[in-house]
């Protein structure tokens, strides 16, 4: 599986290289963190509300997101920088193991280029700055990888039993793991030589590892009627006009910034290479855990639609292709831009994440007001549920129908003993909090109803009082608002 050709580099500075770029980098992006100056994004405030609760299962992931962040909080604490804190340190070693898959491929210098360069991706430099369960699926993917190429080179066990913690540990922060499973039957198609792997015991030992990691969560969605199945088909959305030739160059055009242009526009020449020259066994292992999940998401977004991030897991494999592919044709110059615009772009995120919401745009909406003013609508919150309480009627909960509000309710208010529960209509839950603290006539009265919506209707008219306690714009950044509605709201009627 090793390269052995006369470009290579056997320089052993090169891990100083590497080792001294990630401390620098990982120092910029801790400073950064503390100094960010967004509000959690809902999401995060969810994750963060799992974590409150460590369970096998979630709504609509699986758990090791939650659990990731319960380590953070109970180390750290609960401010925004401790929640998000995991991400720059798993990327950190991700990127160590990319160095590793490097230098196991190729040698030391392709090991060293690659981990820098995946560690400033683009999409891993905003990745770096959030929590989300992409952070530990990509450390995953890369130890997967590493074991494989690993199992492939040795006859140890030890590959084995890795590669079966990766399936698993992987499954268990988002099941787009499987897509590595896809990845490794295309490998084994285009290469026959390597299928002497479907009758080594080792690697179904490694697969019933990674079943049986996953197992318990799987058991936790049997019990609760398979509720992360469901959303994840919810979120392919394949109903209504299945051709969206749009959307899916809209998908092709946002890899060239997940990725970065030079690094995309390198991925391309080397599929195309591929197609009409053939490639070396090295690069067919990697291309064939990168092309596929991409063609795969590409289908899904012409169908229907799709995340730039979705095809996150292609990049572990495409950024050692890519840096290897740029060194052999010695083009410096394109991995030296490369690096100097993804260099930049770490450094711009950092002073922009710094400022957020302190200065209006020069032109568009705040590109961070999806992260700004959920801190002032729980201020307002709690202005209204104190201004109750010293009036001698105390609320008995606050009143959402909106996941995102639920959300940044319970960690901005996390101090409150006041319960924040969700509208339920009924049927099939489309959330965690209405799985889990649905509305009813239990939680008593009288309730604060608070919403973003513009029909209150669908709510309001479930109760035989309703009072309007005003609506305010809330700052969401210096050219965006929000515009919430207060009600206080008695007497539940059951339908």
């Amino acid at each position: 599986m090793r390269e052995n050709t006369d470009w290579q580099g056997a320089d052993p500075r090169w891990a100083a290289v590497f080792l001294s770029g990630m401390a620098v980098l990982l120092l910029v992006r801790v400073v950064a963190l503390h100094a960010n100056a967004t509000d959690l994004f809902f999401d995060e405030a969810q994750y963060w509300s799992w974590s409150l609760d460590p369970a096998l299962g979630y709504y609509s992931k699986p758990p090791l997101v939650a659990w990731l962040i319960r380590v953070a909080t109970d180390s750290c604490g609960i401010s925004e920088f401790c929640v998000r804190l995991p991400s720059p340190l798993v990327h950190t070693a991700t990127a160590g193991v990319i160095f590793m898959l490097g230098r196991w491929l190729y040698d030391v210098r392709i090991g060293a280029l690659a981990g820098l360069a995946f560690a400033t991706l683009p999409g891993v430099s905003l990745s770096s700055g959030i929590i989300s369960t992409d952070v530990p699926l990509l450390f995953a993917w890369a130890v997967a990888l590493l074991a494989l190429v690993a199992m492939l080179d040795t006859r140890a066990w030890w590959p084995a039993v890795l590669l079966g913690l990766a399936l698993g540990l992987g499954l268990n922060a988002k099941y787009a793991m499987a897509w590595f499973l896809l990845c490794l039957a295309v490998y084994l198609v285009a290469t026959p030589e390597r299928r002497w792997l479907l009758r080594d015991a080792r690697l179904w030992v490694a697969l019933a590892i990674g079943v049986a990691l996953v197992s318990p969560n799987l058991v936790w969605n049997a019990g609760h009627k398979f509720a992360t199945f469901s959303h994840t088909a919810d979120n392919a959305k394949w109903h209504g006009t299945l051709l969206n030739p749009l959307k899916a160059l809209e998908f092709f055009a946002a890899q060239f910034g997940v990725f970065g242009p030079v690094l995309f526009g390198g991925l391309l020449v080397v599929t195309r290479r591929a197609y009409h020259q053939g490639l070396p066994s090295a690069d067919r292992l990697l291309l064939a855990f990168s092309l596929p999940v991409l063609l795969v998401i590409f289908a899904q977004a012409f169908v229907s639609r799709a995340h730039a991030n979705w095809a996150a897991v292609s990049y572990i494999a495409a950024t050692v292709l890519v840096v290897a592919s740029l060194v052999r044709d010695l083009s410096w110059g394109w991995l030296k831009g490369s690096f100097a615009v993804h260099v930049a772009l770490v450094l711009l995120l950092g002073i922009a994440t710094g400022v957020a919401g302190r200065y209006a745009p020069p032109f568009g909406s705040d590109p961070f007001s999806r992260t700004l003013g959920w801190r002032a609508i729980a201020e307002e919150t709690r202005a209204e549920v104190a201004k109750a309480r010293a009036g001698g009627k105390p609320y008995a909960a606050v009143l959402t129908d909106d996941r995102s509000v639920t959300a940044e309710l319970l960690y901005y208010m996390r101090d409150q003993p006041t319960r924040v529960v969700t509208w339920f209509p009924g049927g099939r839950p489309n959330d965690h909090f209405e799985l889990t603290r649905p509305y009813n006539a239990a939680v008593g009265g009288p309730v604060l109803f608070v919403t973003l919506a513009r029909d209150k209707s669908v709510v309001t008219r479930r109760f035989a009082t309703v009072a309007d306690l005003g609506a305010r714009d809330i700052p969401a950044g210096k050219s965006t608002r929000r515009r919430v509605a207060f009600y206080s709201l008695t007497g539940y009627l059951r339908e």
